[in-house]
C-alpha cells in the first residue's frame, strides 16, 4: 500500500508492505491493552484515616443517658466532624498484565488502524546529528502541524528525543519499546523505515 513519506523537507509517498500488520483492527483486544496500560500507571496511594488513626481522645464526650442526645462513644466516631472516614480509599495495587501474545496482537491492531486511517508517515530523520528543536518544528510544520504525534525510531536516540521533547502532544519511542497504548493515543505516527521493518519482523509469524 502507499503511505506518506517525508524526506529533506518534501512530503511524498512510499510503498509499504501492509501484510505483516494485518487488515483487521481487533478493537476488544486493543481496548484491553489500553486499559491495562492505564491501570499499570495508577499509583494506588490514595488513603484516608479511619477512626483508629485520627487524633483524639477515647473519652466519652458526655454521659450515656439522660442528656436528650444520641449516645456517643468518642470524638473519633465517623459521625463527628474530624472523625474517621468509613470505607475510605486504601493503598492498592491496580497493576496486572496481559499475555505477551495478546499484547503483540493489540499492538499489531493499533498499527493496522493507523494505516487504515492514513495516519502513518515514513520519515527520514537522519539530519539530527545534534539536538535541534528548529529541525523538529520544521518536520511537524511540513506534516501539517498535527496536534498529537508519535515519533518511532529504529534505535533509541537521545538527540531526537531532546529535539521533540518540548513540543506538547509529541512523544518519541523506540520500536522495541512501543506498546498499543502509545500507538492508539499517539495521533500521527512519524516512523523511520527501519522502525517499521522492526515492527513488521515482530509481527511476522505472530498471531493472526
Amino acid at each position: 500500500m502507499q503511505v506518506k513519506s517525508y524526506k529533506s523537507g518534501s512530503v511524498g509517498s512510499v510503498e509499504l508492505d501492509e501484510a505483516p500488520f494485518g487488515d483487521k483492527v481487533l478493537y476488544r483486544t486493543l481496548k484491553a491493552a489500553v486499559l491495562m496500560y492505564k491501570a499499570n500507571q495508577r499509583q494506588g496511594n490514595a488513603k484516608s484515616k479511619g477512626r483508629s488513626e485520627v487524633r483524639g481522645t477515647n473519652k466519652k464526650p458526655y454521659r450515656q443517658k439522660h442528656t436528650g442526645r444520641a449516645r456517643a462513644g468518642d470524638r473519633k466516631s465517623p459521625i463527628w466532624r474530624g472523625g474517621g472516614t468509613v470505607f475510605g480509599p486504601r493503598p492498592k495495587d491496580y497493576s496486572y498484565h496481559m499475555p505477551k501474545k495478546a499484547r503483540r496482537v493489540a499492538l499489531r491492531a493499533a498499527v493496522a488502524g493507523k494505516l487504515a486511517d492514513d495516519e502513518v508517515v515514513i520519515a527520514d530523520l537522519g539530519e539530527f546529528a545534534a539536538p535541534s528543536a528548529k529541525a523538529a518544528r520544521k518536520i511537524l510544520a511540513d506534516l501539517g502541524s498535527p496536534r498529537h504525534a508519535l515519533v518511532v525510531l529504529a534505535e533509541p536516540s537521545e538527540t531526537v528525543w531532546k529535539s521533540f521533547r518540548n513540543f506538547p502532544g509529541v512523544s518519541v519511542r523506540a520500536a522495541a519499546d512501543l506498546c498499543a497504548h502509545d500507538v492508539a493515543v499517539g495521533g500521527t505516527i512519524i516512523a523511520e523505515h527501519a522502525a517499521m521493518d522492526r515492527l513488521a519482523s515482530k509481527f511476522d509469524g505472530g498471531a493472526k
